[in-house]
């Protein structure tokens, strides 16, 4: 067992990390191997469905429009989430292999924590996306140019890069005494702060601001609905309401499918008295696999149009 446990040199500078343990589902070690085939097959389902619309907006220049440039983004985000999250998640499931390296899990929360920040830059983008659709229909393609676009979801993932790139260098700096069990199926940065036996306020600090950052932009997308819902209100016909809510059907949707157990876990964490192991764990899972499984199937129900392409090109193939 001494291979498991976390090991450190006596210089704060120079910390040297053997492994961290990972949890998959506790009462369930017996049958991981059963959920290990969901599990797969959602995970495989998100990669397709993401690439699908990658691949046929990139081949489709009728498709070169702003929306689809927001979809094609929002895609990658999941991508990168499926992906950070897939290996240690089939290596718990598939072969009961809980042990991590300290390199990799800092890296994996690393990247876990910056396609979650991506990808919710990408709903708040695409927030304020609606707001022109409902208010100036005929003048949506001049308002949002495809290098607008572009140069804003560029932007904006460079921000959340940097915002979390300081995250594995304070990880870095701790030392890890006897504690070496995570709370999650994957590696997140304040799970693994709490391992520390040396002073962790600034990782509690930052890995604070750096929620609340994540966080306010579920705030701005809630402000940006109450402009488009008063928009809509002001729309004469009940007809037309109903079209012009229809625009954002789709965003509704894959928000709630990102923030709702964010927030839940959220809510569980801090204000329930008796807390559930097993619920948490669940609904953190959830919050990995269901966004990227869900969002393509959701915005792809809603577009005719690439349902269209992707008949088109499975057509062709079978001939």
């Amino acid at each position: 067992m001494k291979d498991l446990f976390v090991m450190f040199s006596l210089n704060t500078s120079e910390v040297e990390i053997s492994t961290f343990l990972l949890v998959g589902i506790p009462g369930f070690e017996s049958v991981h191997i059963w959920i290990s085939i969901p599990i797969c097959f959602m995970y495989l389902l998100a990669i397709l469905g993401n690439c699908t619309p990658l691949f046929v907006i990139r081949t489709e220049s009728s498709l070169h429009e702003p929306m689809y440039y927001f979809l094609s983004m929002l895609a990658l985000s999941d991508l990168g989430l499926s992906f950070s999250s897939l290996p240690s998640m089939l290596r718990i499931f598939l072969f009961n292999a809980m042990e991590i390296s300290a390199d990799a899990c800092i890296a994996q929360e690393f990247f876990i924590h910056g396609f979650t920040g991506m990808e919710s830059s990408m709903l708040f983008i695409m927030s304020f996306d609606c707001f022109p659709a409902i208010c100036n229909p005929l003048r949506y393609n001049s308002i949002l140019t495809s290098s607008r676009i572009l140069h804003r979801g560029l932007i904006f993932d460079i921000k959340s890069i940097l915002l979390v790139l300081p995250l594995p260098f304070t990880l870095n700096r701790l030392r890890y005494c006897n504690k070496h069990l995570l709370s999650h199926s994957y590696c997140l940065h304040q799970d693994v702060m709490k391992l520390a036996c040396s002073d962790n306020r600034v990782n509690f600090y930052y890995g604070l601001f750096v929620a609340l950052c994540m966080m306010s932009d579920s705030v701005f997308i809630a402000v940006s609905y109450v402009f488009n819902l008063k928009t809509v209100l002001g729309i004469a016909s009940h007809g037309e309401q109903l079209k012009a809510l229809n625009t954002c059907v789709s965003h509704i949707c894959a928000v709630l499918i990102f923030f709702v157990p964010i927030i839940t876990l959220a809510t569980i964490h801090h204000f329930a008295k008796h807390k559930s192991p097993l619920a948490m764990i669940l609904i953190a899972d959830a919050f990995l696999l269901v966004p990227p499984l869900m969002n393509p199937i959701v915005y792809c129900v809603k577009s005719w149009q690439i349902r269209v392409k992707v008949l088109e090109k499975l057509s062709l193939k079978s001939k």
